[in-house]
Order: structure tokens, then C-alpha cells, then sequence
């Protein structure tokens, strides 16, 4: 009966499942069998480690372009941002301008009178001679042309009238200590213009305002007179009104100023000073006329052409 009972113990062994068969057959013997698992493991790997890479690159690239698109809108909303800064910033400059013209209108500033003498200065000279009754006449004369031998002068007739008569008083120019005698060559006592003639060669004559752009009502203008400190004197006003008899304006034209020059802001001749000329038929008062430069060319003068200033 034992034996029965060893018997039947041993069958019943012999029907348990034993795992090791099973990992034996998944467990290459050879060697040849290990080295090709171990490549597939590898290939396994590799593929693995591609397939993360690539989705490593994948996430790299998007981020990449998230980057570069908010880059790209930033630095276009930059220059956005600096253009409309530009605008303004020039904007705001033409606005200061504008004020700063306006301001100028009403009034030039100290650098700006100082540098228009010293522009008309060595072209204007002060004129002293008498008139009929023996009393002193003053004014002054400015330089139109010159050549070689003289120099030629434009100034008013009223302040030379008495030289147009025998006996004529003498007419000397004065700059400084610098006198010289002059000869009264040609007159126009309509237009209040006087011409003189000094022997002193190539005296620096001063530059003609040209017709275009026309002067307009409201252009600052300025007298010059060849007396004072500085080598002369300069005193500011404003265009009333422009025809083609005169230029009326409020610059104070005292005596020693009539006959000298009338000059834009660019210091170019537009007029010749006068306390005289009345184109409208009555004495002016605090709003002078002035005498167009290029009237002068009809009875005083004589230009090439109407619409340059003589050579």
C-alpha cells in the first residue's frame, strides 16, 4: 500500500507545470542566439531613441517658431511703435517751427539785427551835405555797383536836392573816419532816388532781392543807415502793403535813414528808404513808403536788364 501511495505521489509530481522550459526557450543556448538577441535589443533601442529624438527635434521646432513668430511680431510692433514716435517727434517740431515763425514775425532778435548790419554795413555809408538855406542834410547812400575807377551810390533826392542848384554844397560820404567826396551824377525827384559817384574803386555793392518769390504783405523789412557805433544803424518793421509804385511799411525811417537801403531778412535790397516819396499823393506819416530798387533802373541807373541788378 505504501508503494501504491509512493506511486501515485510520483505521478502527481510528474503532472506539475515547471516554468523553467519556458524561459529556456526564450533564453537563446547559443551564442550566435544571444548576440542576435542583443542586436534586436539594440535595434529596439535605437529606434526608440530615434523615435524620441525626433519627437524631441518636433517640439524644439515648434517652440522655435512660436519664438521666432512672437519675435517677429514684437519687432514689428516695435518699428511700429518708432514710426509713430517719429511721427509725432516731427510733427511736434513743424508746430515749434511754425511758433517760432510767427514769433519772428513780430519781432527779430538781437543775432538776427546784428547780423543783417554787419552783412549791409560795408555797403551803406552816411551822406551830409546842406540844403537851399544852408542847414545841415543828412541821410544815407548804399552801393549799387562799382567797377575798376568808382563806385556808383543810390540815395534820396531830398537829402541832396540843394546839389542839383548853383551854387551846389558839397556832398561827402562818411564811414568811420573814412570821408570822400562825391559827385551828384543823376537825379529823379518823383521817385526820391539820387545817384552818386565816388572815386573809390570796387566799394562792395550790395545784392538785389529777385522778383520771385514777390514780397508780401506782412515780410519783415528793415532799414539801414550807414551812421552809428557799429559802422551803422538798423531798425525793423513789416510790408503794409506791395504795388508796383511802392513798398509800404512801418520801419522808422529817421533822417539819417532815407536814401539807405530796405532790405529783406535774407539782407537783399528790396527798396530804397525814403521820408519823401508819397506814390498816393500825400506826406506819409509813421507808415513810410518805400522806393522799389528796380525803379531806380528807369531814370537813374542803367541795367542790362530789368530783372537783374546793374554790373
Amino acid at each position: 500500500m505504501a508503494t501504491e501511495e509512493g506511486a501515485g505521489a510520483a505521478a502527481h509530481a510528474g503532472s506539475r507545470p515547471d516554468a523553467r522550459p519556458t524561459l529556456r526557450r526564450l533564453v537563446p543556448r547559443t551564442a550566435l542566439g544571444l548576440a542576435g538577441l542583443l542586436f534586436a535589443m539594440s535595434v529596439a533601442s535605437a529606434f526608440t531613441g530615434a523615435v524620441l529624438y525626433a519627437y524631441y527635434e518636433y517640439r524644439l521646432g515648434q517652440t522655435d517658431d512660436r519664438v521666432d513668430e512672437f519675435a517677429a511680431s514684437f519687432e514689428g510692433a516695435v518699428e511700429d511703435a518708432l514710426g509713430r514716435i517719429e511721427t509725432e517727434r516731427d510733427a511736434a517740431v513743424g508746430a515749434v517751427q511754425t511758433q517760432l515763425d510767427d514769433l519772428e514775425k513780430f519781432a527779430a532778435s538781437g543775432e538776427t539785427l546784428t547780423a543783417l548790419l554787419e552783412q549791409a554795413a560795408p555797403s551803406v555809408w552816411f551822406v551830409a551835405t546842406l540844403d537851399e538855406a544852408g542847414q545841415p542834410s543828412v541821410g544815407s547812400a548804399f552801393v549799387v555797383f562799382s567797377d575798376s575807377e568808382q563806385s556808383f551810390l543810390l540815395t534820396s533826392y531830398n537829402t541832396v536836392r540843394a546839389a542839383t542848384q548853383n551854387p551846389a554844397p558839397e556832398i561827402t560820404v562818411r564811414k568811420g573816419d573814412d570821408v570822400l567826396g562825391v559827385e551828384l551824377t543823376s537825379w529823379d525827384p518823383a521817385n526820391d532816388l539820387a545817384l552818386l559817384t565816388v572815386d573809390r574803386p570796387s566799394l562792395p555793392a550790395l545784392t538785389w532781392a529777385p522778383t520771385d518769390p514777390p514780397l508780401q504783405i506782412g515780410d519783415r523789412v528793415f532799414a539801414v543807415s550807414g551812421l552809428g557805433a557799429a559802422g551803422g544803424a538798423i531798425s525793423q518793421g513789416f510790408v503794409a502793403d506791395v504795388s508796383g509804385n511802392g513798398i509800404q511799411h512801418d520801419s522808422p525811417v529817421g533822417a539819417a535813414f532815407q536814401g539807405g537801403p530796405l532790405v529783406n531778412s535774407n539782407g537783399e535790397v528790396v527798396a530804397v528808404a525814403s521820408r519823401a516819396y508819397s506814390p498816393l499823393g500825400f506826406a506819409p506819416e509813421a507808415v513810410f513808403f518805400g522806393v522799389p530798387i528796380r525803379t531806380s533802373c528807369a531814370e537813374v541807373l542803367r541795367c542790362p536788364d530789368p530783372e537783374t541788378q546793374p554790373t
